[in-house]
């Protein structure tokens, strides 16, 4: 960058000694002699990292068993195990007496946090930190885009969908919420999309975000262990992260995940047996089938988990895309396929009409009825999503290395609440035609709902088996991250857990749900219980993460991406201030892109500097300005040095009228 004075455009130039002796920053941040430096007063908290370090974890050596995280969580597990095993119906009394009242008096807490996560991470993409990557300034995402949003949506709720996709927006047709509408008319329908759409896409997604996010630019841009507890070292310091308090949350994660992981094992094993039945390969499908199904998904999970995320997760997620698609556009193409066109953008339009009423709607207003009705729906959700952010953040941390913020959102965020769009309307939208039809789908029970549905499509048995197999897949690469999450934990952050920690944790995830299923007769009742119990314990997570969208707004401040923008910046201002004090408004101030591109290694960086400061101080007269940032920049010394502003490299450039 350099200065020209304007009084005489055709004149040459010639070099202005007195430049600020500032060396504070470069235009475009390249400067390698600067892009280490960082000013005082940003923000930095006290006991972090060093401020300007990019360093992504990397582990020096084998993965160690923290005994403490590990022996705490599991003698908590083996002590709810046995609570069930042998008080069964205790266990469900006091969850469901703890969950009504963390509902009842907490409801308005999840709704106040669940839509604040949706604005931080919107905020954070559009802002200037949006370009800050989740690694180093060069780095590579690790995986391809289409495995990336395959793995994290199998893992962020996969299953859920294939359980809800007919379930949800059926009964709020049927039965929609307090106030809005009368069953079963129009408008219902319009209130059944938009609030399926409301519980599936930018909310649970917005909440998965901020936990995967911040442990993914802690973990890849700052050089810190894959754990929950580090995200809170630029709020409370590293020697209380590390501490009692940094063990206590990611024993609670630990906990969290594995009860979490075990319901959805359940729930899974049931639909799977609903589907049995519906295709008529069973008449009945008892306790004894129902563990052996649990059985063979822990070994498949299992398996597929000590394979490692590259192999197993994505190859799996990938399937699983694929029988998702084809289940889909059959459903699509048999079914009301006009309907189906239509209803896109009108859920779209009846989600953002309807999204402020439904994000405040609290039971201030609606008395006894909404509370109910928000206790089984909205606010559960939340306390739902919110439960499993330990363990679906901490993947989509694990498998998001090299992406932007802005990338992250977009992917972690927009893209599933786009794809939950898709499958909800052609699901939802057939589910309820055919219920107006005259067909009473709603009376069927909510795992045998969606086997309902494609019973009445063609090939009806064939898409039954496709969608246990996908109900299958979701649960093994789902449970498959979750013990790699859990292995994570219990060794100090890990990336790459051992075998036996992962092969304990899934061994121990399939036999809580086998032990529920058969404590409840097979009924499911004990797994209710786990899953009250598991919202419960993800309550306090609601707090953990607001606490850690403050930790890592503070934590960005300080990236030496931004702080490298804040000098670029502080630089400019300089030379404008100079220019206005030396030649008043006539000078312009021209900006030339560096010819070499970063990151500049060190031997590089000294090879350039010394060519251009031998051009500087030997070329003559008016070539020393072409050294500077006036030059063709073609790679040579001549303009090696231009784009980089330090004050007393670069001088200033005057022109004069030529003396006669």
């Amino acid at each position: 960058m350099t200065l020209h004075h304007t009084d005489d455009a055709s004149t040459a130039s010639r070099p202005e000694p007195d430049d600020p002796p500032d060396r504070t920053s470069a235009v475009d941040g390249s400067s390698a002699g600067t892009a280490g430096k960082g000013a005082p007063g940003d923000g930095a908290a006290p006991d972090t990292d060093p401020i300007d370090d990019v360093t992504p974890y990397e582990e020096d050596g084998p993965p160690t068993l923290d005994r403490t995280v590990f022996g705490v969580a599991a003698a908590i597990v083996l002590a709810f195990i046995a609570w069930g095993v042998f008080a069964t119906e205790n266990l469900s009394a006091v969850a469901k007496t703890v969950l009504n009242g963390i509902i009842t008096g907490g409801g308005w807490a999840f709704v106040l946090a669940a839509s604040g996560f949706v604005v931080f991470a919107l905020w954070l993409a559009m802002s200037r930190y949006g370009r800050i990557p989740l690694g180093r300034d060069d780095e590579a995402p690790e995986f391809r885009t289409s495995s990336w949003i395959a793995m994290m949506f199998s893992a962020g709720m996969g299953i859920g969908l294939m359980f809800y996709g007919v379930a949800e927006p059926l009964s709020h047709f049927t039965s929609p919420p307090p106030g809005t509408a009368a069953a079963g008319t129009p408008e219902a329908f319009d209130v059944a999309m938009a609030t399926t759409l409301f519980h599936w896409t930018l909310h649970p997604w917005a909440i998965y975000a901020v936990v995967g996010l911040a442990i993914a630019y802690g973990t890849f841009r700052r050089g810190r262990p894959q754990l929950i507890s580090s995200a809170f070292i630029p709020l409370f310091g590293r020697k209380r992260a590390e501490g009692a308090f940094g063990r206590a949350v990611d024993i609670l994660a630990i906990f969290a995940t594995l009860f979490g992981s075990a319901a959805s094992l359940g729930l899974g094993a049931l639909q799977i047996g609903g589907g049995l039945t519906a295709g008529g390969f069973m008449d009945n499908v008892g306790t004894t089938l129902l563990v052996v199904i649990i059985v063979a998904l822990t070994i498949c999970f299992i398996l597929s988990a000590v394979s490692g995320v590259s192999k197993g997760i994505q190859f799996l997620s990938n399937i699983n895309m694929v029988l998702a698609g084809v289940l889909a556009l059959v459903v699509f193409v048999g079914g009301p396929t006009v309907l189906i066109l239509n209803l896109l953008p009108t859920a779209i339009g009846d989600y953002f009409t309807n999204l402020g009423q439904m994000s405040a709607r609290t039971a201030a207003t609606g008395g006894d009825a909404t509370a109910t009705w928000l206790a089984g729906w909205t606010v559960f959700y939340w306390a739902w999503w919110i439960s499993w952010t330990p363990f679906v953040g901490m993947f989509i941390a694990r498998i998001s290395r090299g992406r932007t913020i802005r990338q992250f959102v977009a992917g972690v965020v927009l893209i599933p609440s786009a794809v939950s769009l898709l499958w909800f309307a052609i699901f939802g939208g057939a589910a309820i035609n055919l219920q107006r039809s005259g067909t009473d789908l709603a009376s069927r029970s909510t795992e045998g709902q969606l086997f309902g549905l494609l019973d009445t499509m063609p090939l009806g048995a064939v898409l039954g088996v496709i969608a246990m197999l996908l109900v299958a897949i979701f649960f093994v690469s789902g449970a498959d991250a979750a013990s790699i999450v859990m292995g994570t934990l219990s060794q100090r952050g890990t990336i790459h857990p051992t075998r036996g920690v992962v092969i304990f944790w899934g061994a121990v995830m399939g036999a809580i749900g086998a032990v529920m299923l058969i404590v409840g007769g097979g009924q499911g009742d004990a797994l209710s219980g786990i899953q009250n119990i598991t919202i419960i314990m993800a309550a306090p997570f609601a707090i953990v993460m607001v606490l850690m969208c403050v930790s890592l707004a503070r934590d960005l401040r300080s990236d030496p991406l931004v702080r490298r923008g804040l000098r670029s910046q502080r630089a400019i201002e300089q030379a404008v201030e100079f220019g206005q004090r030396t030649y008043g408004d006539a000078f312009f101030v021209p900006v030339k892109p560096h010819p070499i591109e970063r990151p500049l290694s060190v031997e590089h960086h000294h090879r350039a500097e010394h060519g251009r400061h031998a051009v500087h101080h030997e070329a003559p007269g008016g070539t020393a300005a072409d050294s500077t940032g006036n030059g063709t920049g073609n790679g040579t010394a001549n303009g090696a040095g231009n784009g980089t502003p330090h004050a007393t490299d670069v001088p200033a450039q005057r022109t004069e009228s030529p003396s006669p």
